[in-house]
């Protein structure tokens, strides 16, 4: 049940069924793979000029501009994402050079994210696969096994302010510079995070010496912040909803895991064009092939899909306190909400 009283549509036949019917959205269009990357790049970087130019007038304007740009930064990050799924270009190898760029501007090793993003996708649901790629979640029953410095370590990690704020600070600039998760799995991935790294501090100080550190704080550094605390948000709301979808794995299905495990998150347009579509995230999981700029043909030719999952801007925002699965009544339950089931 959502928080507005009313129940989701949902689809009634098998996930998996939605395979072959998803398969004809797949093919990337190139004029308009092209098209959509110049309208995310270009306004970034001509924004991030402009901040530079008004540092001269006003440190405040320069800094406002900084943080709209947050907006493109998600939308490119949504490009490097699709990238990775071998979505964006019908050649293996341009998706991997254009992920690889944008990954520089993201502050997101492309190769290792690419691989943890596939684990993710691989593992998502699957209460005994937890812990790559995903936001830490444990189980009511787990939660209440834990002694209380752990349990409010847990309650520290899920608190707004952390999972929000502090949390994609953190996520992009540090842990992003080692391939943590992946430090043994060969040469690629550190290489991937050690080139990432050297382009970002070449970037830096050439920014440094061209401008002061003032513009690299006052122009670039807010609009890194504000797309990483975006981009974890949208994360977020798309696994981590009241009636979302967690199995053992004797239990988890991949395809039932995707559909019903991944909100429809509804929003404006304009907001819909900064995040590139990554609301229709059930649809993605499903059939991660598809690009971003033809899901929404996917909504308008299959009405299943477009009333399954969906959750408005305003019922996500009671997302945030939700935090611990219940294999019981199979909700993401509140810790008030566990304390009055459970003592």
């Amino acid at each position: 049940m959502h928080p507005t009283g009313t129940t989701p549509t949902e689809p009634t036949a098998p996930a998996r069924n939605w395979i072959r019917t998803l398969a004809r959205y797949r093919e990337p269009i190139l004029w308009r793979s092209l098209t959509e990357l110049a309208l995310s790049l270009l306004p970034l970087v001509a924004i991030w000029a402009l901040a530079w130019w008004a540092m001269s007038i006003s440190p405040l304007l320069s800094i406002l501009l900084a943080l709209i740009n947050g907006g493109f930064l998600v939308r490119l990050f949504v490009i490097q994402h699709d990238c990775g799924h071998g979505a964006y270009f019908a050649n293996r190898h341009v998706n991997e050079w254009v992920g690889r760029g944008i990954g520089v501007l993201t502050l997101t090793p492309y190769d290792v994210w690419r691989r943890t993003h596939a684990i993710h996708h691989a593992s998502h649901g699957n209460l005994d696969k937890r812990g790559m790629g995903d936001v830490h979640t444990l189980t009511v029953a787990e939660y209440r096994a834990l002694p209380w410095h752990r349990r409010m370590i847990y309650r520290l990690y899920r608190n707004p302010l952390i999972l929000f704020g502090l949390g994609p600070t953190y996520l992009f600039v540090v842990q992003n510079r080692l391939p943590l998760g992946l430090m043994r799995s060969g040469w690629r991935y550190w290489l991937s995070a050690m080139t990432t790294n050297a382009l970002l501090v070449a970037g830096s100080l050439a920014i440094v010496w061209l401008g002061g550190w003032s513009v690299l704080f006052s122009v670039f550094v807010p609009t890194v912040l504000v797309g990483a605390s975006a981009g974890v948000w949208l994360f977020y709301v798309q696994h981590q909803f009241e009636d979302t979808m967690w199995d053992r794995d004797h239990e988890w299905n991949l395809h039932e895991a995707a559909l019903h495990g991944s909100s429809h998150y509804v929003m404006p347009g304009l907001l819909r064009w900064f995040s590139a579509n990554i609301g229709v995230h059930h649809v993605h999981h499903l059939y991660s092939r598809i690009p971003f700029y033809r899901l929404p043909e996917v909504l308008r030719d299959h009405a299943d899909l477009a009333n399954a999952q969906r959750l408005t801007i305003r019922e996500s925002l009671s997302c945030a306190r939700r935090h611990l699965w219940d294999e019981e009544t199979r909700q993401l339950l509140s810790f008030r909400s566990s304390r009055a089931m459970y003592g």
